[in-house]
């Protein structure tokens, strides 16, 4: 499984969800046609994540859709996940690649262009631009790259960009004209009325942007 293939990759986010349970969640974006997701469980300890986990892992692997775990190599390693992502401040790409070996994805978030091209980045599958526009999810985060960050970030690099902070259904066209590979998003999703429904223009738009791009 390549990320250079993903979309739309749904970050998962109990806070935001308006009540509904992570799996009801997950749910309804792969209905909606969702490429990848990722658990995002700041807030659980660790049984409980791994107790989650095994539930969405049971449940994504039937559809074929990956499973990236965030942060945790532990647990990405003990579910048999698809992958992990990790933040600048977590085990380095290179000790996870010797953990979780070559044939898991592994994901890093650069939050600003010094982080690209680094000998960390070189082991990662794929690069999360974060954040492309502020956002509540991420309070703690650096300065927003922004659209025309976005548009550095893909000049500095051959590696697939997965853009998320404050994506959504209104920008995401530019985003993907920006650079980016695939839309990660939380609120977008999480947070809306109809996931499915969601997902599905998200994912339509996404696509539309690809083609367009590609002609």
């Amino acid at each position: 499984m390549s990320p250079i293939h993903w979309d739309v990759c749904l970050v998962t986010d109990r806070s935001f969800s308006c009540g509904r349970s992570t799996l009801a969640v997950v749910k309804a974006a792969v209905a909606g046609g969702v490429s990848v997701v990722q658990l995002r469980e700041k807030d659980l300890e660790t049984g409980a994540f791994y107790n989650e986990g095994l539930k969405i892992r049971g449940f994504l692997r039937d559809k074929n859709i990956p499973l990236i775990i965030n942060d945790r190599v532990d647990l990405a390693l003990a579910l048999n996940a698809d992958g992990v992502h990790l933040g600048q401040s977590d085990l380095p790409v290179s000790v996870a690649r010797k953990i979780l070996g070559l044939e898991k994805i592994i994901g890093l978030s650069v939050t600003r262009p010094a982080h690209i091209n680094t000998a960390e980045a070189l082991h990662a599958d794929y690069l999360g631009i974060s954040p492309i526009f502020l956002t509540s999810t991420k309070p703690d985060a650096d300065l927003a790259w922004g659209l025309s960050g976005l548009k550095e970030a893909r000049l500095l690099t051959g590696l697939p960009l997965v853009a998320i902070g404050s994506v959504n259904l209104q920008n995401a066209r530019e985003v993907i004209e920006s650079g980016a590979d695939c839309i990660a998003v939380v609120t977008a999703i999480v947070s809306a009325d109809d996931p499915e429904a969601a997902t599905r223009s998200l994912i339509k738009t996404v696509r539309e942007a690809k083609s367009r791009a590609a002609r």
